[in-house]
């Protein structure tokens, strides 16, 4: 039997560092949240790893009393891949931002997210550079002006959620820094699912990009702006959840309940249909945009695959059944020899 975790609580995971983000920044949310759900989830406090990249998100290792890495700019991804191949026992929780994970590390991404190593991928979502100062990033709206794009930006931004959906990710959602209880519950759901889980979490830089995400935060705005995603419920929103989604055809259309549509009628949430997944990760319109559709939040798409780690140890453990522990200068020699006068 293996030994039972011994409990401990948010108080164990604070650690004497200094938390040097701005004041008000949405990452002391994150930080509170995952320090919140980390004990419920009956994980051996040293079977624990954070890691992280480059970027204001990335100081996240230093503020959890866990094991942890603070890698380089992109490359947290492929060290978390390496440790989880090595130790699949551990529970990794990798630490990226929107720069870090998404520019220099977005083949990193990517690939991890095919693979499907069982690991937790949190990505905070400020859609600019906060670190360096303010420079526009890969997710920073059209016409961004900022330091770098003093003109506004001519980039077309990446849409994260579809983006791993085009990579084939197992678990995908979004969450927010400004909604405690929706976020500790998508960690939960994160941590449950066996394979690699990204979680898009929409997080408040309030020094360079302060109120990006405001509208779909604030209450005056929040109930008309977002949709909360529940598995095997209709899609619902409105200050009195009087509006709703339609599907005609392939085509999303915005309903009014007050108008004869009844809520039967609605599209009903399947977190395991990938071509739903892949319509709902396209509402990203401009929020300013006239007749734009309300952004959605919650968990997108699941499905069970295998994962790298799992099935890497299986073939290692068929080779030595067959060959024994091998001849590691047999393998390196190779099948073939030349003799060469």
């Amino acid at each position: 039997m293996e030994p039972v975790a011994e409990k401990f609580t948010a108080k164990d995971l604070v650690t004497d560092q200094d938390v040097r983000w701005c004041p008000g920044c949405g990452d002391y949310s994150i930080l509170k949240q995952a320090q919140t759900v980390i004990p419920e989830l009956g994980i051996a406090r040293e079977n624990i790893v954070f890691i992280s990249g480059i970027g204001c998100s990335s100081r996240f290792p230093y503020y959890m009393e866990t094991f942890g890495m603070h890698s380089i700019h992109g490359r947290a991804t492929a060290v978390a891949s390496g440790l989880k191949a090595a130790r699949p026992e551990l529970s990794i929780w990798l630490v990226t931002g929107d720069g870090d994970g998404l520019s220099i590390g977005g083949n990193h991404t990517i690939h991890l997210l095919r693979r499907n190593f069982d690991i937790n991928i949190l990505l905070f979502n400020n859609e600019i550079y906060g670190l360096t100062k303010g420079q526009y990033s890969p997710t920073s709206e059209e016409g961004k002006v900022t330091k770098s794009t003093p003109m506004g930006s001519v980039d077309h931004p990446f849409n994260p959620i579809a983006l791993c959906l085009g990579a084939d990710a197992t678990f995908v959602a979004r969450s927010m820094d400004r909604d405690p209880k929706h976020l500790q519950a998508i960690l939960r759901r994160s941590h449950a699912h066996k394979g690699a889980s990204f979680v898009e979490i929409y997080q408040n830089c309030n020094v360079f990009n302060d109120g990006a995400f405001e509208v779909f935060t604030e209450k005056s705005s929040k109930k008309q702006e977002t949709i909360m995603m529940e598995n095997g419920k209709p899609l619902v929103f409105g200050d009195n959840s009087d509006k709703g989604i339609q599907l005609d055809g392939f085509t999303p259309v915005v309903v009014d309940l007050n108008n004869g549509v009844s809520v039967n009628d609605l599209w009903i949430h399947d977190e395991r249909d990938r071509v739903k997944a892949g319509i709902l990760s396209r509402f990203f319109d401009n929020p300013k945009k006239e007749n734009h559709l309300p952004r959605p939040f919650g968990v997108f798409y699941v499905e069970e695959r295998y994962c790298y780690e799992d099935k890497m140890l299986q073939q290692i453990t068929e080779s030595k059944a067959k060959k024994g522990d091998g001849d590691l200068d047999a393998l390196l020699r190779g099948r073939e020899t030349w003799t060469i006068n």
